[in-house]
């Protein structure tokens, strides 16, 4: 039975309208962004047996576009409107951060960095550049590395927050493991940077460490 049959209440577009995008399944958001089905299918079968096929959303979302474009009823008009969608998504929290402080915004901040730094295949080290009053006015990815790790340079990092005239800093840098927890390595450099920024009066918030889950937090295990 194709949706426009359904009962209103049960339509994904409509129901999202009635009652917000929260009570929405994965499928049913997913369905909405298809918009259309293939031959024998609804969007909203299509996206079930997407969601078995990737085994998450997320997993779906960060696919590349060989493996996005190699599924029916996808190819690559519907990676670049995903794509565009997710970079909307990221330039959303990044405005928020511009207005909020990241000291009284610590969820808003943890969204953003994930959004940012999560599905890399390979480790990135990166910066989020803060003002006097906590709020951002910059980001920049640092360093790449392999799986293994990224080799941070102190004296890079220090000409990069002069160069945004940066009071304080927050980094943050992804496990492609997905196990958010720091190592030896980790813990090392961040004091190093520490050191290195405090020289210039720059003082360093947090360091986040992005897996699977919630980001690790140096600040909240008491490593900053």
């Amino acid at each position: 039975m194709p949706i426009t049959d359904w009962p209103d209440d049960e339509r994904p577009r409509e129901k999202l309208l009635l009652r917000g995008p929260g009570v929405l399944s994965d499928a049913e958001l997913l369905a909405i962004f298809l918009r259309t089905g293939v031959k024998g299918k609804t969007a909203v079968d299509l996206a079930r047996e997407l969601l078995v096929r990737f085994g998450s959303l997320r997993a779906l979302l960060e696919s590349d576009f060989e493996s996005f474009s190699r599924s029916p009823g996808l190819g690559s008009a519907k990676y670049a409107q995903l794509q565009a969608v997710l970079e909307m998504a990221r330039r959303h929290l990044k405005e928020g951060l511009k207005r909020e402080s990241a000291l009284t915004s610590p969820d808003l901040t943890r969204r953003y960095l994930s959004s940012q730094l999560r599905g890399y295949p390979h480790e990135v080290f990166a910066c989020l550049f803060l003002d006097n009053q906590h709020r951002a006015i910059g980001f920049e990815e640092l360093f790449r590395g392999t799986i293994d790790g990224a080799s941070v340079y102190p004296r890079e990092v220090v000409k990069q927050a002069l160069a945004f005239n940066a009071a304080a800093v927050i980094f943050a840098h992804n496990h492609p493991s997905g196990v958010a927890e720091p190592s030896d390595a980790d813990k090392f450099i961040t004091v190093k940077l520490k050191q290195a920024l405090s020289l210039v009066d720059i003082r360093v918030l947090d360091h986040f460490i992005v897996g699977e889950g919630d980001p690790y937090s140096f600040a909240e295990h008491g490593l900053i």
